[in-house]
């Protein structure tokens, strides 16, 4: 056992030990060899002695429970009449339920482990208000931007509770560019609407693509949006 490098302190108890034998000379703990692994682990403390390496008490109660168990079975039962002792494990069933109630218990550790991983991987952020990055419309008219906001919120909700006798869905493309060339001709033709009459098809692409038009064509300095006071209709109108 010359070959050892590990040293005790790399295992978290004797089990922890016999597990890693098991696994090094490829047993299946259902079908343990008590005498080859007896030797083993035997062979490794000897050479963690040799180091100078200390040894914890508990290692010795293995090693005395692995040598006790293959007594055991080197004799006739019937002949084998010793008392339990009070330390240690009896029995080759015994010790086989340990090594795999310990080895079930290390794989539950590693996946918590791996969790522990990943979550340090993810960084939270407190919630920060997002005003600060808005983009500061100006209308260069008398209503504002919450004006008009306002008047559009109302208008959805009075819209959701109306119910339309006779629906037809067509397909339609949508644009900022060719809503607001239909609103100019529309301006052109009629100099002055309400603001609600250009939203004439209800439904979310075209009344967000209107909405928009309408602050990019305010914004751009080509029409006047007005509304006399508070509550009042809002008008727009070509420049």
């Amino acid at each position: 056992m010359d070959n050892f490098t590990l040293t005790i302190n790399d295992f978290s108890g004797p089990l922890d030990l016999l597990l890693h034998l098991i696994k090094e000379s490829k047993m299946d703990i259902y079908s343990l060899k008590i005498e080859e692994i007896t030797k083993q682990y035997i062979d490794y403390i000897d050479s963690m002695k040799k180091l100078n390496i200390d040894i914890a008490s508990e290692y010795l109660v293995m090693a005395s429970s692995l040598v006790h168990i293959k007594s055991k079975m080197l004799v006739n039962e019937k002949d084998n009449e010793e008392e339990p002792e009070d330390e240690g494990i009896q029995t080759e069933e015994e010790l086989k339920r340990r090594l795999l109630e310990y080895e079930e218990y290390k794989k539950v550790c590693d996946d918590f482990k791996d969790l522990e991983s990943k979550r340090q991987e993810v960084h939270t952020k407190i919630p920060e208000s997002l005003y600060e990055y808005r983009e500061d419309v100006k209308l260069n008219t008398d209503t504002t931007l919450d004006d008009l906001v306002k008047a559009f919120e109302e208008f959805l909700k009075r819209k959701k509770f109306e119910k339309p006798l006779d629906t037809k869905i067509t397909h339609r493309e949508l644009s900022i560019t060719k809503r607001t060339g239909e609103i100019r001709n529309i301006l052109k033709t009629r100099k002055r609407v309400d603001f609600f009459e250009l939203f004439e098809v209800i439904n979310k692409p075209y009344v967000v693509v209107t909405f928009l038009s309408i602050l990019e064509m305010t914004k751009n300095n080509e029409i006047n949006i007005k509304q006399s006071k508070n509550f009042d209709k809002i008008t727009i109108e070509m420049k």
